[in-house]
């Protein structure tokens, strides 16, 4: 991906740079974009961009189909004129041309300078010299031009990286360095791992549905994964069912004639590639090679007019060839419906290699694999989630972002992945560079103090320092995330100051170098509490991962037999049907509506091993609804079934409750761990309102060397309320269930 633009170079270096072009391309006033573009000519850009997001995110999105899937869209119309009107302009408008731009990959070249062939134009847009036709793709060809695609494939990337990565490492243990292009393509270990489905980062094999069909067919040879990617569409995957019992001998091939057996044999009678069709034109129909190239087009791009007289020239020279007249006809019909969707064999070989390669790193080298995977991937938190879970599956430990030890990118770190600083939300990319520059140059951050001084402040924005504070980067200097980050703007006049006092070639007003100035006094401040430290990292990460907010009730759980969702999801599959409690955080609520004009919801949530998803209906989601949106810890009771195109088990909601309040009831004692002198007097004003009850309550205060305990005059009624709030004081550091 990242040397396409070298590939292009070296065509217009070879063929002329004016005989070489980039293809123009119309962007269209899709939905989001004409309601948006439509708020803002009628200054309602907020009500607009309230309306866009309601739209679904397909790239096939209609206002219309927004309007079935999402009822609120009539609700908005009714109770507004303005809406109406914006909506009634923006369905006028929509699917009319927009803007010029690049076609993302297309090239033509020519054979004597363009602007004498076509219509050319400079796209000062896209950064690029190239010239651009003003003619697009589906007309330039008429133009006598050849086009080319120049794909900038992202995994090529992520291979040369993960290569490079274990080259380091090896080469520094003797090893000889390791060559992608000289693997065998008969690796045991990663038919192995393509045969388990354990497919996630593998070019071209994440999707549930490729994962059954790779357990279903278990493949053995490199001609097999070449056939899986070109049957996996839209299609003939139809096929699959078939090709799959004709490999474990449970089906006949069907040649349909002697003849065409060592045409269709590695593909067990299926016509699965491009070029059987043009070999049965050959050997058939007595085709030649141009011939058959010309077969396949009309029936490919199906061009009506012309199928009629292939047909008759393919049966008439199969006739010749001694094939009976209706036999030939069928063998004709079969190609031609084929070809509607038939695959290119090698261009599903260059895949499939590219395929293979990945499962090989995976095989070999899955931390390598999955640092360089998760780098290119890094915008993706979505992505960045599902790769950190296969990271606990495969035992690899996911390190946190480290100001003093993390770079750009996702690294290789004594057999972990570090986070990358760059991959945290909201930090610059520029700001990621200057910081590991000057690290790598200078040496380690000694403190924050250090890092301030020594990062110039032109290279070092709040918003990267806001974000790298909320995901722990600087818990090498100082733990207390909150403290920090209430002092941030004094951290930012220091760097500032820093950089006028570089500039003024002046020494420190306390005299000496950078190193001996005295620390940046920080000013005291609340530090944030678990919960609040939790929130903050998960703002910005996308996911948990220094800890999870259910990590602190684990005995509790352990007391009410509460199951994670990968045991849950590992019993579904095992049963087909569970039942199961499951303590989970909620992330969103997405409520639709059914075609029986019922509401029911999408819920996104997570516990310790992960984030899923689950269904609740109508008269769950009516009892339920507030506690769902409660942001407060659940224990949800679910029917888990397995899904037969899927890895994840369909999540029914059956009830939900508190899980603190569920905690307080079944306490009959409770040990609050207090660190700090100061969390005592926070603990006294909280019981001060709590009433009377049956819960014994222990205070225990961590002294130096020295726990003193002391069991409260009177029990308490404990509740959620009073639990949560014991939870978020600074300087208790344990409740202890008893």
């Amino acid at each position: 991906q990242t040397r396409r633009g070298e590939t292009i170079e070296y065509v217009r270096n070879k063929y002329g740079h004016d005989r070489v072009a980039q293809i123009i391309t119309f962007g269209q006033m899709q939905a989001k974009v004409v309601i948006r573009d439509v708020g803002r000519v009628l200054q309602m850009d907020f009500v607009a961009d309230k309306l866009a997001r309601m739209v679904p995110p397909d790239p096939k999105m209609t206002l219309q189909i927004a309007y079935d899937s999402e009822p609120e869209f009539a609700r908005w119309r009714k109770d507004d004129a303005g809406v109406d009107r914006l909506l009634s302009l923006a369905e006028k408008l929509e699917g009319l041309y927009r803007n010029a731009s690049t076609h993302a990959a297309g090239v033509v070249v020519g054979q004597k300078p363009l602007n004498q062939i076509v219509p050319v134009f400079r796209d000062v847009s896209s950064g690029s010299e190239l010239p651009v036709t003003q003619y697009n793709m589906k007309f330039v060809e008429s133009t006598g031009l050849i086009k080319f695609d120049f794909l900038g494939l992202k995994t090529l990337t992520v291979i040369k990286e993960a290569v490079d990565m274990v080259n380091e490492r090896i080469v520094k243990q003797g090893q000889k360095p390791l060559n992608i292009s000289e693997i065998s393509l008969e690796d045991p270990e990663t038919f192995a791992l393509l045969q388990r489905a354990e497919t996630d980062g593998v070019f071209q094999l994440e999707s549930t549905g490729m994962r059954k069909v790779l357990r279903d067919l278990a493949p053995t040879t490199f001609e097999e994964i070449i056939a899986v990617i070109s049957l996996y569409r839209p299609g003939p995957m139809d096929n699959i069912p078939s090709y799959i019992s004709r490999k474990k001998g449970q089906e006949e091939p069907d040649y349909m004639h002697p003849m065409l057996e060592g045409i269709l044999k590695e593909t067990y009678g299926i016509m699965i590639y491009q070029e059987q069709v043009m070999q049965i034109a050959q050997k058939m129909g007595g085709y030649t090679m141009g011939g058959a190239d010309g077969l396949r087009k009309v029936m490919g791009k199906k061009i009506k007019e012309k199928l009629p007289l292939e047909r008759e020239k393919f049966v008439s020279g199969s006739v010749k060839n001694g094939i009976e007249k209706s036999l030939a006809e069928m063998i004709f019909d079969r190609m031609a419906k084929f070809a509607e969707y038939g695959f290119n064999k090698s261009h599903a070989a260059a895949y499939a290699l590219v395929t293979y390669q990945t499962a090989y790193l995976k095989a070999h080298y899955p931390v390598e694999f999955m640092a360089s995977t998760m780098t290119y991937d890094m915008q993706n938190t979505d992505k960045l989630a599902q790769y950190k879970r296969e990271l606990v599956r495969l035992g690899i430990e996911l390190l946190p972002p480290d100001i003093n030890k993390s770079v750009q990118h996702f690294s290789v770190e004594n057999g972990a992945v570090r986070y990358a600083l760059s991959a945290v939300k909201g930090s610059g990319e520029a700001t990621a560079n200057a910081v590991v520059a000057e690290r790598s140059a200078n040496g380690a951050y000694k403190s924050i103090s250090d890092f301030i001084r020594r990062v110039d402040a032109s290279n070092l924005d709040r918003k990267s320092m806001e974000a790298w504070i909320k995901a722990g980067a600087f818990d090498c200097f100082e733990k207390k995330r909150g403290l920090l980050f209430a002092n941030l703007t004094n951290l930012m006049q220091h760097a500032k100051a820093a950089v006028e006092e570089k500039n003024s070639s002046q020494i420190s007003l306390f005299g000496g170098t950078t190193e001996e100035n005295p620390p940046i006094a920080l000013t005291p401040a609340k530090d944030w509490n678990l919960d609040e430290k939790l929130a903050a990292e998960l703002s910005v990460i996308g996911f948990y991962l220094s800890a999870h907010p259910l990590d602190k009730y684990a005995s509790s759980l352990e007391r009410l037999r509460a199951m994670t969702y990968a045991e849950t999801a590992r019993n579904a599959a095992k049963a087909g049907q569970v039942r199961a409690k499951i303590a989970l955080t909620v992330n969103s609520v997405r409520e639709k509506i059914s075609q029986k004009g019922t509401k029911f919801a999408f819920i996104s949530a997570s516990d310790s091993t992960g984030g899923f998803e689950m269904m609740a209906f109508s008269e769950m989601l009516n009892l339920y609804r507030d506690l769902l949106k409660s942001q407060q810890p659940l224990l949800v009771s679910v029917t888990a079934e397995k899904k037969e195109d899927a890895d994840a088990p369909r999540m029914i909601v059956q009830n939900v409750e508190n899980l603190e309040e569920l905690i307080s009831k079944m306490t009959d004692g409770l040990m609050v761990c207090i660190s700090k002198p100061e969390a005592v007097g926070q603990v006294k004003d909280i019981f001060a309102h709590v009433p009377f009850g049956r819960t014994k309550v222990w205070i225990v205060v961590q002294v130096d060397d020295w726990d003193v305990e002391v069991l409260l005059e009177k029990p308490y009624a404990l509740s959620a309320e009073v639990m949560s709030e014991l939870r978020k004081c600074s300087g208790v550091n344990e409740i202890r269930e008893i």
